[in-house]
């Protein structure tokens, strides 16, 4: 089984730390894992692009081919029309629904979210919400990747809890509580 993510938003949503969440995860269930250069790093508020190829079986590029991503995940639905030709019928799109407005022409609210609904497989939530409500605005990402859970398929959604837990845990263990409340919260919504 294979499974290609795109991972998209701006500097400072936390779109590393879902890639690293991920990556652990991959990792510990012993699956080869290739991830592309991560752009826009630096600059909070640029371009934040990862790709994860994760496989039971060799990859030979990090690359995701136009056409063949999975599953697009996105802090920013602006960022998901830029990452649309990398999708075809069948690809996922997990993405927060409440914009994060950073440039003076950030296109139309409605004309957005219009493109975005004509999108075969779409799921969208105000994620900052939802980690006010049971974490803390920080962890908007975290509800993210649990609201994207159940699509990366060839990790369970305990596996993605568990490398969490690991990810997290240097940090004390009020943190990790916050974070596995957030991304419980996106699983189960």
């Amino acid at each position: 089984m294979k499974k290609d993510l795109i991972l998209c938003g701006v500097g400072g949503q936390g779109i590393l730390s879902i890639a690293t969440v991920i990556g652990e995860a991959a990792t510990k269930a012993g699956l080869f894992l290739k991830q592309a250069e991560v752009h826009g790093m630096s600059q909070r508020g640029g371009d934040v692009q990862s790709n994860l190829r994760l496989s039971d079986s060799e990859i030979y590029s990090d690359l995701i081919p136009k056409g063949k991503a999975d599953l697009l995940i996105s802090m920013e639905p602006m960022e998901v029309l830029r990452y649309l030709p990398y999708l075809n019928k069948k690809s996922q799109v997990v993405t927060n629904a409440k914009p994060f407005i950073n440039i003076p022409d950030y296109p139309d609210e409605a004309k957005l979210f219009a493109e975005l609904d004509t999108l075969p497989n779409i799921k969208k939530l105000d994620i900052e919400e939802i980690a006010k409500q049971v974490a803390m605005p920080k962890a908007a990402n975290m509800v993210l990747l649990g609201m994207a859970a159940p699509f990366i398929e060839i990790l369970s959604v305990e596996q993605l809890r568990e490398a969490v837990k690991t990810i997290f845990a240097k940090k004390g263990e009020a943190i990790v509580e916050t974070n596995l409340k957030a991304f419980d919260a996106g699983v189960n919504n």
